[in-house]
């Protein structure tokens, strides 16, 4: 009676030909990341992970292992099966409910793509060996076998082949075996259950199930099938990950890069696109400058399990990151400390590597950069950070003499600048950072020019990019061009945007080359001779930096102990006390030597005109003695440089400058103050001085 009664069935399923099929169900598509060469780097996927392939690029084992277990007769029935129906819907009668499969590959398909999940009942399957029929007389056997393929769930999230190959052996599905063809088909059967991980028994015996039909269609040998069967299912089972990022390829150090392009792209698009839209994403990363950069930071130079952390962004002239190392090892630490809070990771303070802003805006307020300044060991400047007294020292308390901002810059003086930022005032300073690149918030307080502000690695790439494009600024970014089938969402074209005169900005240029061929920045030397940068180190050396640049690349490095500890970067790798000249430096010369071996310069100045800066715009300052409490922030001078260190503990009082000549100083004042002295001046039209301060005549 059953056989009569699904034979009567499916004949008249095959006259209904009016009916035409339902419309498919949407399908989740996962979204791939490829690297600047074409190659791919990532997927992007939800709960669905989905990734069609071509039927061609499935080997002939995997199919072989399908049509075995799944359907012996596919390529003879017409979409269904009427004795096999018949077998399960008697045996399902008898246990009186729907136990028993049957279904055709057609059948199944038909469920995945067009009816959808649901209770499994006479009329659904009544009405899925219909949509069977139907479905054979619109597409080949091979169009819908390859359908099939792309849509079978096999756990882990993994809808179809190319999936899951990558989420149980992290290959791509032509590259598959008989050993693991046997261990997916098998997870078609149960899926929930059966993973290797969970339930290993369940595993082997469905891999037994599909190596034995494989042996009765003489698809494989008993002795292939034994072979198999005595390998363990654990040795080539990739253990599950529990996200919505599969990381694709072996470029060093490249999970940090992926994630701030997922996060990047969820602040642009909404989630539910990037993980299930079907993206395809092309970044600018460079696999073999991503190798070098994770090199130079940690196989060549942070290699010790007790070394602290260290990151690098190096961007191309467009903007373009070509390499970011955020960190050492993503799976024991998923903050990326190259970028900030909007790319998934943190700032950290910048030190002097803020030095060159306050720099670029003297100078594009037309004052001279051979304006002189005395450089002593330590300064206070009375009530000058919103009403607190500002105390602030050189690195190691080094002591200058006559200096102009050129050496004051080479050698990293922070009494000079400091002395230079009371003169033309900190809001310059931060709007000069604004427009160079810096995009975190920062005060209006004197303190800023020593990089006292949080900012990420990422954006003082960007920043001095900037200087580097000679003035012109541009956004960094990580992606090139985005499609979604076909249609083209980004094509990325560079944007510029002039924020210095050329020449403005080759006066810095000129300066922070002089930071490495004789300043804080030796260390950092290249090859070819063209390199320009600026070191940078906080507070009892908590963080250091080293920043440049050639005609072909901008290098970002910081070092320091990761975010929540606070602890000094002493004694590592012989380096009793690391700052942005040493190990930072040495870090950005191992990757720009081989990542950018160029030798172009930029022009240079012959002469520096502008105003000189006189005395008479600084705030009224005092020299302490030694029982003044260190500064806020330190700086790495280096021993080198035109400029002799004062060994006096003394420093000469900063001279009055005479308008019309920056080369001969004037006379400084002579006063008998008491211990500290306290001198107090006048301000010279044209010199802005901070909001609320005041200097008495």
């Amino acid at each position: 009676m059953g056989l009569l009664f699904f034979t009567g069935v499916a004949g008249a399923a095959w006259v209904i030909t009016h009916i035409p099929l339902p419309p498919e169900v949407p399908q989740a598509q996962t979204s791939i990341v490829y690297d600047g060469t074409g190659s791919q780097l990532a997927l992007f996927h939800g709960d669905e992970n989905r990734f069609p392939v071509r039927l061609e690029q499935v080997p002939k084992v995997a199919i072989d292992a399908v049509i075995a277990a799944e359907d012996r007769k596919y390529f003879e029935h017409r979409g269904i099966d009427p004795l096999g129906i018949a077998r399960a819907t008697w045996a399902d009668l008898r246990k009186k409910g729907v136990r028993q499969g049957g279904s055709t590959i057609t059948q199944q398909y038909v469920k995945n793509a067009f009816v959808g999940e649901g209770d499994r009942n006479l009329i659904r399957k009544l009405k899925e060996a219909v949509a069977a029929v139907k479905l054979e007389r619109k597409y080949t056997k091979q169009q819908i076998l390859e359908r099939y393929l792309n849509t079978v769930y096999f756990g882990r999230g993994a809808y179809g082949i190319q999936a899951a190959s990558k989420a149980y052996f992290q290959k791509d599905a032509s590259q598959l075996d008989l050993k693991e063809s046997a261990y997916l088909v098998g997870l078609i059967r149960a899926p929930a259950g059966s993973d290797v991980a969970d339930n290993p028994g369940p595993a082997k015996q469905l891999r037994t199930f599909v190596l034995t039909a494989m042996v009765e269609t003489r698809a494989i040998t008993p002795a292939q099938a034994a072979e198999v069967e005595a390998i363990d299912l654990a040795s080539y089972v990739a253990p599950p990950t529990q996200n919505d990022t599969t990381v694709t390829s072996p470029i060093k150090g490249v999970e940090y890069f992926v994630e701030y392009v997922r996060q990047k792209l969820v602040a642009t698009y909404s989630e539910d696109q990037v993980l299930r839209g079907g993206m395809r994403i092309y970044t600018s990363l460079d696999p073999r400058l991503q190798n070098l950069a994770y090199d130079s930071v940690y196989t060549e130079t942070l290699n010790r399990t007790s070394d602290p952390a260290g990151a690098l962004v190096s961007l191309d002239t467009d903007g373009h990151v070509v390499a970011m190392v955020g960190g050492k090892d993503w799976a024991a630490s998923k903050v990326n400390l190259a970028v900030g809070a909007d790319g998934g990771g943190s700032g950290r303070q910048g030190g002097s590597t803020f030095k060159p802003f306050l720099l670029a805006a003297t100078i594009r307020e037309g004052y001279s950069v051979q304006s002189s300044f005395s450089g002593p060991a330590k300064m206070v400047f009375p009530e000058a950070d919103n009403g607190k007294d500002w105390q602030v020292e050189n690195y190691e308390e080094a002591a200058f003499g006559q200096i102009n901002l050129i050496d004051a810059t080479v050698n990293s003086v922070n009494t000079v600048y400091a002395q230079l930022v009371t003169a033309i005032g900190p809001e310059k300073v931060v709007d000069m950072a604004h427009q160079l690149g810096i995009d975190s918030p920062l005060d209006p307080v004197v303190s800023v020019t020593l990089g006292t502000h949080d900012v990420s690695v990422m954006e003082m790439a960007d920043a001095y990019l900037t200087f580097a494009n000679e003035g012109n600024q541009t956004e960094p970014r990580a992606i090139k061009r985005l499609t979604v089938g076909g249609s083209v969402l980004l094509d990325d074209r560079p944007q510029r945007k002039r924020v210095l005169e050329r020449d403005q900005a080759n006066t810095v240029n000129f300066i922070l080359r002089q930071v490495v061929e004789r300043g804080s920045g030796e260390r950092a030397q290249l090859p070819s001779g063209a390199a320009w940068g600026k070191t940078g180190t906080t507070e009892d050396n908590g963080d250091a930096w080293f920043i440049g640049f050639n005609r072909k690349l901008t290098t970002a490095v910081w070092m320091g102990y990761p975010e929540g500890q606070s602890q000094p970067l002493v004694n590592i790798h012989g380096v009793p006390k690391v700052n942005g000249g040493s190990l930072p430096a040495d870090i950005w010369r191992l990757f720009m030597s081989r990542a950018a071996p160029d030798t172009e310069t930029y022009p240079e100045p012959t002469t520096f005109p502008g105003r000189p800066i006189t005395s008479s715009g600084i705030l009224r300052y005092t020299t302490p003695t030694s029982s003044v409490a260190p500064s806020l922030t330190y700086d790495d001078g280096s021993t080198s440089g035109t400029v002799p260190r004062q060994s006096s503990e003394t420093p000469v009082a900063p001279p009055v400058t005479d308008a019309t000549d920056v080369t001969e100083p004037a006379t400084p004042r002579t006063t008998s103050p008491p211990t500290p002295s306290t001198r107090q001046c006048r301000v010279p039209p044209g010199v802005d001085l901070p909001p609320g301060i005041t200097v008495p005549c």
